[in-house]
Protein backbone atom coordinates (compact mmCIF):
# COMPACT_ATOMS: atom_id res chain seq x y z
CA UNK A 1 0.00 0.00 0.00
CA UNK A 2 1.19 3.63 -0.34
CA UNK A 3 -1.00 7.10 -0.01
CA UNK A 4 -3.27 6.64 -3.18
CA UNK A 5 -3.66 2.44 -2.42
CA UNK A 6 -4.93 3.80 1.34
CA UNK A 7 -7.14 6.48 -0.26
CA UNK A 8 -8.46 3.83 -2.90
CA UNK A 9 -8.74 1.23 -0.09
CA UNK A 10 -10.75 3.85 2.62
CA UNK A 11 -13.25 5.47 -0.56
CA UNK A 12 -14.18 1.77 -1.91
CA UNK A 13 -15.11 0.90 1.50
CA UNK A 14 -18.90 0.97 0.86
CA UNK A 15 -18.65 0.49 -2.64
CA UNK A 16 -19.02 3.13 -5.51
CA UNK A 17 -21.49 3.87 -8.60
CA UNK A 18 -21.39 4.45 -12.55
CA UNK A 19 -24.35 6.70 -14.28
CA UNK A 20 -24.40 8.24 -17.28
CA UNK A 21 -26.31 11.29 -18.03
CA UNK A 22 -27.91 12.62 -20.77
CA UNK A 23 -29.55 15.91 -20.92
CA UNK A 24 -31.08 18.27 -23.20
CA UNK A 25 -30.97 21.85 -22.16
CA UNK A 26 -32.17 23.60 -19.69
CA UNK A 27 -31.60 21.08 -17.14
CA UNK A 28 -29.77 21.73 -13.64
CA UNK A 29 -29.50 19.51 -10.60
CA UNK A 30 -28.37 20.24 -6.84
CA UNK A 31 -25.93 17.96 -5.59
CA UNK A 32 -26.25 17.35 -1.60
CA UNK A 33 -24.92 13.82 -1.34
CA UNK A 34 -22.51 14.44 0.34
CA UNK A 35 -20.33 11.67 -1.37
CA UNK A 36 -16.49 11.84 -0.34
CA UNK A 37 -15.75 12.05 -3.90
CA UNK A 38 -17.11 12.34 -7.23
CA UNK A 39 -15.51 12.41 -10.59
CA UNK A 40 -17.87 14.06 -13.31
CA UNK A 41 -16.62 13.08 -17.25
CA UNK A 42 -17.70 15.68 -19.79
CA UNK A 43 -18.03 13.33 -23.20
CA UNK A 44 -20.40 15.83 -24.98
CA UNK A 45 -21.39 19.27 -24.74
CA UNK A 46 -20.80 21.32 -21.72
CA UNK A 47 -21.56 22.16 -18.19
CA UNK A 48 -21.24 24.27 -15.19
CA UNK A 49 -20.59 23.12 -11.74
CA UNK A 50 -21.36 26.00 -9.48
CA UNK A 51 -20.54 25.48 -4.96
CA UNK A 52 -21.81 26.74 -2.54
CA UNK A 53 -19.06 28.88 -1.71
CA UNK A 54 -19.31 30.38 -4.97
CA UNK A 55 -16.40 28.92 -7.03
CA UNK A 56 -17.96 28.03 -10.78
CA UNK A 57 -16.16 25.54 -13.42
CA UNK A 58 -17.27 25.34 -16.77
CA UNK A 59 -17.08 22.14 -18.44
CA UNK A 60 -16.03 21.19 -21.95
CA UNK A 61 -16.42 17.54 -23.54
CA UNK A 62 -12.89 15.67 -22.33
CA UNK A 63 -12.61 17.35 -19.13
CA UNK A 64 -13.19 15.73 -16.01
CA UNK A 65 -13.77 17.01 -12.52
CA UNK A 66 -13.89 15.93 -9.26
CA UNK A 67 -15.80 16.92 -5.96
CA UNK A 68 -14.46 16.04 -2.67
CA UNK A 69 -17.91 16.35 -0.75
CA UNK A 70 -16.85 18.96 1.31
CA UNK A 71 -19.64 21.29 0.07
CA UNK A 72 -22.95 20.64 -1.88
CA UNK A 73 -23.02 22.43 -5.50
CA UNK A 74 -24.98 22.89 -8.75
CA UNK A 75 -24.42 21.10 -11.46
CA UNK A 76 -26.11 22.50 -14.15
CA UNK A 77 -26.06 23.38 -18.13
CA UNK A 78 -25.79 27.01 -17.45
CA UNK A 79 -25.36 28.77 -13.81
CA UNK A 80 -28.71 30.73 -13.81
CA UNK A 81 -30.96 27.61 -14.55
CA UNK A 82 -32.93 26.51 -11.78
CA UNK A 83 -32.59 23.54 -9.89
CA UNK A 84 -35.05 20.69 -10.78
CA UNK A 85 -33.58 17.64 -9.28
CA UNK A 86 -32.01 16.85 -6.14
CA UNK A 87 -29.41 14.66 -5.75
CA UNK A 88 -29.31 13.76 -2.02
CA UNK A 89 -27.14 10.49 0.23
CA UNK A 90 -27.56 7.55 -1.01
CA UNK A 91 -27.62 8.28 -4.45
CA UNK A 92 -31.74 8.99 -4.05
CA UNK A 93 -32.97 11.52 -6.81
CA UNK A 94 -35.76 13.66 -5.82
CA UNK A 95 -37.67 16.84 -7.34
CA UNK A 96 -37.48 20.28 -5.12
CA UNK A 97 -40.36 19.17 -3.52
CA UNK A 98 -39.03 15.78 -2.72
CA UNK A 99 -40.88 13.31 -5.34
CA UNK A 100 -39.01 10.40 -6.20
CA UNK A 101 -37.84 10.14 -9.42
CA UNK A 102 -35.37 6.70 -9.38
CA UNK A 103 -37.31 5.08 -12.35
CA UNK A 104 -39.48 8.07 -13.79
CA UNK A 105 -35.99 9.68 -15.53
CA UNK A 106 -34.19 6.22 -16.22
CA UNK A 107 -33.41 6.31 -20.40
CA UNK A 108 -31.19 3.29 -20.67
CA UNK A 109 -29.02 0.87 -18.78
CA UNK A 110 -27.10 2.97 -16.00
CA UNK A 111 -28.55 6.06 -17.87
CA UNK A 112 -30.48 8.54 -16.67
CA UNK A 113 -32.14 12.08 -17.99
CA UNK A 114 -34.30 14.09 -19.98
CA UNK A 115 -33.51 12.46 -23.43
CA UNK A 116 -32.30 9.03 -24.63
CA UNK A 117 -29.50 10.89 -26.75
CA UNK A 118 -29.00 14.47 -25.03
CA UNK A 119 -26.91 17.40 -26.16
CA UNK A 120 -25.26 17.39 -22.98
CA UNK A 121 -23.63 13.89 -21.57
CA UNK A 122 -21.29 13.00 -19.16
CA UNK A 123 -20.99 10.26 -16.68
CA UNK A 124 -21.10 10.53 -13.17
CA UNK A 125 -18.78 8.39 -10.54
CA UNK A 126 -19.23 8.58 -6.90
CA UNK A 127 -17.26 6.29 -4.15
CA UNK A 128 -19.08 6.31 -0.87
CA UNK A 129 -16.95 5.66 1.81
CA UNK A 130 -14.69 7.50 4.27
CA UNK A 131 -11.98 6.39 5.95
CA UNK A 132 -8.77 7.53 8.25
CA UNK A 133 -6.78 7.09 5.64
CA UNK A 134 -8.19 8.16 2.70
CA UNK A 135 -9.13 11.75 4.78
CA UNK A 136 -5.19 11.94 4.97
CA UNK A 137 -5.24 12.40 1.04
CA UNK A 138 -8.59 14.19 0.52
CA UNK A 139 -7.38 17.12 2.46
CA UNK A 140 -4.78 18.00 0.49
CA UNK A 141 -7.47 18.63 -2.61
CA UNK A 142 -9.59 21.56 -3.00
CA UNK A 143 -13.55 21.03 -2.83
CA UNK A 144 -13.77 21.28 -6.87
CA UNK A 145 -10.76 20.77 -9.11
CA UNK A 146 -11.11 20.01 -12.99
CA UNK A 147 -8.57 18.08 -15.71
CA UNK A 148 -9.08 19.97 -19.12
CA UNK A 149 -9.29 17.50 -22.16
CA UNK A 150 -6.55 19.51 -24.37
CA UNK A 151 -4.01 18.98 -21.55
CA UNK A 152 -4.56 15.45 -20.45
CA UNK A 153 -5.26 12.54 -22.69
CA UNK A 154 -6.83 9.61 -21.56
CA UNK A 155 -8.83 6.66 -23.10
CA UNK A 156 -10.06 5.42 -19.88
CA UNK A 157 -13.10 8.51 -19.98
CA UNK A 158 -13.96 7.34 -23.06
CA UNK A 159 -13.98 3.64 -22.55
CA UNK A 160 -15.85 3.83 -18.56
CA UNK A 161 -18.68 6.18 -21.10
CA UNK A 162 -19.02 2.97 -22.90
CA UNK A 163 -18.66 0.29 -20.83
CA UNK A 164 -21.57 2.04 -18.43
CA UNK A 165 -24.28 1.62 -20.99
CA UNK A 166 -23.65 -2.30 -21.34
CA UNK A 167 -24.77 -4.57 -19.31
CA UNK A 168 -23.98 -8.52 -18.64
CA UNK A 169 -21.73 -11.02 -16.32
CA UNK A 170 -19.22 -9.51 -14.50
CA UNK A 171 -20.17 -5.65 -15.71
CA UNK A 172 -20.33 -4.27 -12.10
CA UNK A 173 -16.70 -5.25 -11.48
CA UNK A 174 -15.34 -4.24 -14.90
CA UNK A 175 -16.26 -0.53 -14.39
CA UNK A 176 -15.38 -1.04 -10.75
CA UNK A 177 -12.24 -2.00 -12.44
CA UNK A 178 -11.80 1.26 -14.81
CA UNK A 179 -13.06 3.58 -12.22
CA UNK A 180 -10.53 3.05 -9.69
CA UNK A 181 -7.78 3.32 -12.51
CA UNK A 182 -9.37 6.74 -14.00
CA UNK A 183 -9.45 7.84 -10.18
CA UNK A 184 -5.84 7.05 -9.61
CA UNK A 185 -4.62 8.75 -13.34
CA UNK A 186 -6.59 11.71 -12.45
CA UNK A 187 -4.88 12.05 -9.20
CA UNK A 188 -1.41 11.61 -10.04
CA UNK A 189 -1.72 14.03 -13.39
CA UNK A 190 -3.04 16.38 -10.32
CA UNK A 191 -0.70 16.19 -7.93
CA UNK A 192 2.14 15.68 -10.12
CA UNK A 193 1.02 19.89 -11.41
CA UNK A 194 -0.12 21.33 -8.72
CA UNK A 195 1.72 23.31 -7.14
CA UNK A 196 -0.54 23.06 -3.96
CA UNK A 197 0.20 19.30 -3.81
CA UNK A 198 1.15 18.58 -0.25
CA UNK A 199 4.84 17.89 0.84
CA UNK A 200 4.52 14.09 1.31
CA UNK A 201 3.46 13.51 -2.29
CA UNK A 202 6.41 15.76 -3.90
CA UNK A 203 8.74 13.88 -1.34
CA UNK A 204 7.78 10.21 -2.78
CA UNK A 205 10.16 11.11 -5.76
CA UNK A 206 12.82 12.02 -3.68
CA UNK A 207 15.32 9.04 -3.61
CA UNK A 208 15.97 9.23 -0.15
CA UNK A 209 12.69 9.88 1.34
CA UNK A 210 10.40 7.66 -1.18
CA UNK A 211 11.53 4.80 -0.35
CA UNK A 212 11.87 5.14 3.59
CA UNK A 213 8.03 6.02 2.78
CA UNK A 214 7.21 3.24 1.00
CA UNK A 215 8.88 0.83 3.91
CA UNK A 216 6.04 2.85 6.47
CA UNK A 217 3.46 2.20 3.83
CA UNK A 218 3.95 -1.21 3.44
CA UNK A 219 5.59 -2.35 6.71
CA UNK A 220 3.54 -0.23 9.92
CA UNK A 221 4.04 -3.09 12.23
CA UNK A 222 7.81 -3.39 11.73
CA UNK A 223 9.46 -1.45 14.68
CA UNK A 224 10.98 1.11 13.06
CA UNK A 225 13.46 3.76 14.63
CA UNK A 226 14.81 7.16 12.56
CA UNK A 227 17.95 5.05 13.11
CA UNK A 228 16.77 1.73 10.88
CA UNK A 229 14.53 3.70 8.97
CA UNK A 230 17.70 5.81 7.83
CA UNK A 231 20.31 2.81 7.76
CA UNK A 232 17.35 0.89 5.44
CA UNK A 233 18.36 4.11 3.33
CA UNK A 234 21.82 4.26 3.32
CA UNK A 235 21.96 7.60 5.25
CA UNK A 236 23.32 8.80 8.64
CA UNK A 237 20.40 9.22 11.16
CA UNK A 238 20.77 12.80 11.51
CA UNK A 239 21.01 13.54 7.21
CA UNK A 240 17.92 11.32 7.19
CA UNK A 241 15.97 13.00 9.94
CA UNK A 242 16.90 16.44 8.53
CA UNK A 243 16.13 15.42 5.02
CA UNK A 244 12.69 13.51 5.70
CA UNK A 245 11.48 16.60 7.93
CA UNK A 246 12.40 19.35 5.35
CA UNK A 247 10.65 17.00 2.32
CA UNK A 248 7.62 15.69 4.47
CA UNK A 249 6.52 18.89 7.00
CA UNK A 250 7.15 16.54 9.61
CA UNK A 251 9.63 14.19 11.78
CA UNK A 252 9.80 10.61 10.77
CA UNK A 253 8.54 9.21 14.09
CA UNK A 254 5.76 11.87 13.70
CA UNK A 255 4.85 10.81 10.45
CA UNK A 256 5.12 6.76 11.19
CA UNK A 257 2.65 7.30 14.29
CA UNK A 258 0.15 9.06 12.31
CA UNK A 259 -0.05 6.73 9.70
CA UNK A 260 -0.57 4.01 12.06
CA UNK A 261 -2.70 5.36 14.05
CA UNK A 262 -5.17 6.06 10.75
CA UNK A 263 -4.73 2.85 10.14
CA UNK A 264 -5.63 1.63 13.53
CA UNK A 265 -8.70 3.78 13.00
CA UNK A 266 -9.80 2.12 9.71
CA UNK A 267 -9.38 -1.55 11.47
CA UNK A 268 -11.33 -0.56 14.11
CA UNK A 269 -13.82 0.66 11.89
CA UNK A 270 -13.83 -2.14 9.10
CA UNK A 271 -12.62 -5.66 10.88
CA UNK A 272 -13.29 -7.18 13.73
CA UNK A 273 -10.41 -8.02 15.28
CA UNK A 274 -9.42 -7.50 19.01
CA UNK A 275 -7.81 -4.15 19.67
CA UNK A 276 -4.38 -6.55 20.61
CA UNK A 277 -4.59 -7.39 17.20
CA UNK A 278 -5.23 -4.49 15.50
CA UNK A 279 -2.53 -3.10 17.87
CA UNK A 280 -0.19 -5.57 16.58
CA UNK A 281 -1.07 -4.79 12.89
CA UNK A 282 0.26 -1.58 13.17
CA UNK A 283 3.37 -2.01 14.76
CA UNK A 284 1.91 -1.81 19.02
CA UNK A 285 3.41 -3.94 20.98
CA UNK A 286 0.54 -3.95 23.55
CA UNK A 287 -3.46 -2.86 23.45
CA UNK A 288 -2.57 -0.57 25.94
CA UNK A 289 0.26 1.45 23.52
CA UNK A 290 -1.89 1.88 21.33
CA UNK A 291 -4.68 2.73 22.96
CA UNK A 292 -2.87 5.53 25.15
CA UNK A 293 -1.52 6.44 21.48
CA UNK A 294 -4.93 6.59 19.74
CA UNK A 295 -6.68 8.63 22.49
CA UNK A 296 -4.30 11.32 21.96
CA UNK A 297 -4.93 11.49 18.44
CA UNK A 298 -8.33 11.07 18.61
CA UNK A 299 -10.00 12.00 22.04
CA UNK A 300 -11.38 8.89 22.21
CA UNK A 301 -10.68 4.93 23.28
CA UNK A 302 -10.01 2.58 20.66
CA UNK A 303 -13.50 0.97 21.70
CA UNK A 304 -15.41 4.06 21.69
CA UNK A 305 -13.90 4.98 17.83
CA UNK A 306 -15.39 1.30 17.02
CA UNK A 307 -18.44 1.90 18.37
CA UNK A 308 -19.16 5.09 17.22
CA UNK A 309 -18.24 4.22 13.83
CA UNK A 310 -20.55 1.44 13.82
CA UNK A 311 -23.56 3.38 14.86
CA UNK A 312 -22.72 5.65 12.11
Amino acid sequence: MDALGGLLDGVRARGAFVLRLSLDPPWSMRIQDDAPLTLICMTKGSAVIVTDSGESFDLAAGDVAVARGVEHYLFADDAHTTPQVVIHPGNRCTTLRGEDLRFEMSVGVRTWGNAAVGADRAVVCAYQGRSEVSSRLLQALPPALVLRGESWRTPLVGLLANEAGRDGPGQGAYLDRLLDLLLMDVLRTWFDRAEQAPTWWHAEHDPVVGPALRLIYNNPEHPWTVANLAGAVGRSRAAFARRFTEQVGEPPIAFLTGWRLALAADLLHSSGDTIASVARRVGYGTPFALSSAFKRAYGVSPNVHRATARCG
